[in-house]
């Protein structure tokens, strides 16, 4: 019986350590989650600024933004939200170092896959593109150059497969505004098309990829649709043989040409 009691002081020690453990797991996990959260929101605002700046005419979604400063400029604007993106990866740091980030990735990575997004957009804009894992693997360096934490091969590719939805709506934008044309269109197309197919081959090894397919599928069929409406539409009036096509006021006979045929 003294045996008894006098183990007992242990096992309450060692399931107050225990206890304690899982405090500060639940703890560092919730706070993982809302700085992820915060990522997210900053991200999508940086993916709307960048809409606004190509509807309305700053940028064009086929001319490359390097090669004009004043183009350059206006998506640089997005560079203090990319900033602040990068100070809450910094708040992350402590939180995932240890080897923790393997433990907290899944929480974490919600939010890094919208910056991916937000990030390859801006860089095919600026570059006219596609952003490499290097490229995007350097973002998450800080100043003394140290690694806030690992960019993962999947977010990288879940990010980047968001990025032709984001494609898709500018394009339909772009029709509807008369900003794009046929022949932008149908390159549109291919390139979503060439990304399809490349990442295809990769859903039996990432972890809802198969997911993003179907929704980048979807996206090529709307692109594809636009495309065809706007080839009909240009075939009607025949104006495909003219240049590029692009939506407008319907065509009107000449007044004068109007004046031969009467006479």
């Amino acid at each position: 019986m003294a045996t008894v009691d006098a183990a007992q002081p242990t096992v309450h020690a060692t399931f107050e350590t225990f206890r304690d453990e899982l405090d500060e797991h639940h703890d560092r996990r919730e706070r993982l989650i809302k700085t992820s959260r915060d990522v997210t929101i900053l991200s999508k605002k940086i993916i709307f600024s960048l809409h606004r700046l190509l509807t309305d005419g700053a940028i064009s979604l086929w001319s490359p933004v390097s090669t004009t400063p004043e183009k350059t400029s206006s998506v640089r604007k997005t560079d203090k939200q990319f900033a602040a993106v990068r100070e809450l990866f910094a708040t992350m740091q402590p939180e995932l170092q240890s080897g923790r980030f393997w433990r907290y990735s899944r929480s974490v990575s919600g939010g890094v896959q919208e910056y991916i997004e937000a990030l390859a957009f801006a860089y095919y804009l600026e570059h006219h593109a596609l952003m490499p894992y290097k490229v995007a693997q350097e973002t998450f360096k800080g100043k003394d150059g140290s690694l806030f934490f690992p960019l993962t091969t999947e977010d990288y590719l879940l990010g980047v497969s968001d990025l032709t939805g984001e494609i898709m709506r500018l394009s339909i934008t772009s029709i509807g505004t008369g900003h794009t044309g046929l022949k932008d269109v149908l390159e549109v197309c291919a390139l979503v098309r060439a990304w399809y197919a490349d990442l295809e081959a990769l859903t039996p090894f990432v972890r809802d990829l198969r997911k993003k397919q179907d929704v980048t599928a979807q996206s090529l069929q709307k692109i594809e649709a636009a495309a065809y409406s706007l080839s009909v539409r240009g075939a009607e009036y025949g104006l495909l043989a003219f240049g590029d096509f692009k939506y407008g006021p319907a065509p009107t006979r000449d007044t004068h040409e109007h004046e031969d045929d009467q006479d």
